[in-house]
């Protein structure tokens, strides 16, 4: 039974703070299988490998130190930091290699990191609120990891890998290709720093006061990101303005739905109004993200082609959205 309540507090929260995530993607989404792919990477991959790995490099820094707190030290802030956001890492950069045409923003690079720390967390949370909470401290116990684990630092995996998201987010909107080989690695780079400044932090200045020191930290770092995507969606809002305008000129789309594409709600609310709707709206974004890439890279990857498939799409859909 704690074991099932333990997989339940890892896992639900998490599902609902993906959601969350997703939902902040306001003018294109970005498609739900990949999300959900990622987001089991980090449940999966991730966790599962950081797990054999962090031991054994633990292990092996006792044989070496003959030190147990050397051991403890060396995988909490030299380790563990470094396995598990490369290990994370890996599945934005999948999504970066692999699937180039879903990666439009520096946004994207946000929510696919974030989701697949959002993963590793919750194989991360099950495991210590089971084994450091109920078996250590019974149910009493499972309840203070829980408040811990999923409520106070709940956010910092998906915090820490959104910065390896945003590194390779940059690489794909420049054309500098030394910035497009250092932007990745800054982005692992600080993700790596920040986890390895929270793990240590805490415990260098010791206590409850330390811990608390520690939450006023992290929580400030969680709203400058926070802040970081308003901007951010307000930035898209931006290129929807600009790149529709040719499409109201041209009479694909109506004046009343360029409105309604430019509001952050929409894609919200348009599966209100039927498929049709959802998917002309989504497709505005589509077509407003590849029209600004097209005037800034050129054709690559197609977007021209990509550009006029969206075009015809919203030709048929934009008699039946409202």
């Amino acid at each position: 039974m704690a074991l099932l309540v333990s997989l339940f507090l890892g896992f639900f929260p998490m599902f609902l703070y993906a959601a969350f995530i997703y939902w902040l993607d306001r003018y294109e989404k970005e498609p739900k299988a990949l999300l959900g792919a990622a987001f089991f990477w980090g449940v999966i991959i991730a966790a599962g490998g950081a797990f054999i790995v962090n031991t054994a490099l633990g292990i092996g820094i006792f044989f070496i130190t003959g030190s147990e707190a050397a051991a403890e030290v060396g995988t909490t802030s030299v380790v563990a930091p470094i396995v598990e956001e490369i290990l994370k890492g890996l599945a934005v950069a999948i999504v970066f290699f692999l699937f180039r045409k879903e990666f439009d923003s520096v946004l994207d690079g946000v929510i696919y990191g974030g989701i697949a720390g959002l993963g590793f967390a919750a194989a991360e949370n099950t495991f210590y609120i089971y084994n450091m909470g109920y078996l250590e401290g019974g149910w009493e116990g499972l309840a203070i990891l829980a408040v811990i684990r999923v409520l106070l630092v709940g956010w910092m995996h998906a915090f820490f890998t959104a910065f390896t998201g945003i590194g390779f987010a940059v690489a794909r909107l420049n054309k500098n290709m030394l910035i497009k080989f250092i932007a990745p690695l800054a982005g692992l780079g600080a993700a790596i720093f920040l986890h390895a400044f929270h793990n240590t932090f805490s415990s260098l200045v010791g206590g409850m006061g330390g811990f608390a020191l520690g939450l006023v930290v992290d929580w400030v770092g969680y709203a400058f990101m926070l802040g970081f995507i308003i901007w951010l969606i307000a930035h898209e809002r931006k290129i929807v303005k600009k790149q529709l305008v040719e499409e109201v000129s041209s009479g694909l789309i109506s004046q009343a739905q360029y409105q309604r594409a430019l509001s952050p709600w929409t894609l919200t609310t348009a599966g209100l109004s039927g498929a049709a709707t959802s998917r002309f709206y989504q497709a505005c974004g589509e077509l407003a993200h590849k029209k600004e890439q097209l005037g800034k890279h050129g054709d690559e990857g197609g977007n021209t082609a990509i550009v006029e498939g969206l075009r015809k799409e919203l030709a048929a859909l934009a008699p039946r959205a409202k």
